[in-house]
């Protein structure tokens, strides 16, 4: 069965688990009729797992490296909003706290990926 490049790769692998967390937390900001905090985590969930795969069909590292820093940066947003989640009660502070480790661990992933790209910056 042929497959896509960024499915072999872990960190695309992790964006995914990552998301399906995310989207449960947007279902619990939609029952407090948070929507448009829901669709803001939706959206930046599925943006680190996006870009990923977008950056995986580059020609050059250079262009991956760019689309890893989108994806970075979207999960830093995922982790803002899952701040903001917690103070208004959508979700606890251990929930936050679960989902923030994740985060970081595939922060430092998809930067230790990106640094082994060829590229001089």
């Amino acid at each position: 069965m042929n497959h896509f490049r960024f499915e072999n790769m872990e960190i695309w692998q992790e964006a995914i688990s990552i998301s399906d967390t995310l989207f449960d937390y947007a279902n619990l900001a939609d029952e407090k009729r948070f929507y448009k905090f829901a669709e803001q985590l939706r959206a930046a969930g599925m943006s680190i797992s996006n870009n990923i795969a977008e950056g995986s069909g580059s020609f050059s590292d250079r262009d991956f490296a760019h689309f890893l820093n989108i994806s970075r940066r979207s999960l830093f947003e995922c982790a803002n909003i899952l701040f903001i989640f917690q103070r208004r009660d959508i979700i606890s502070e251990q929930q936050r706290y679960e989902a923030n480790q994740k985060l970081i661990q595939l922060s430092k992933k998809i930067t230790n990926f990106r640094k082994s790209l060829s590229i001089n910056s």
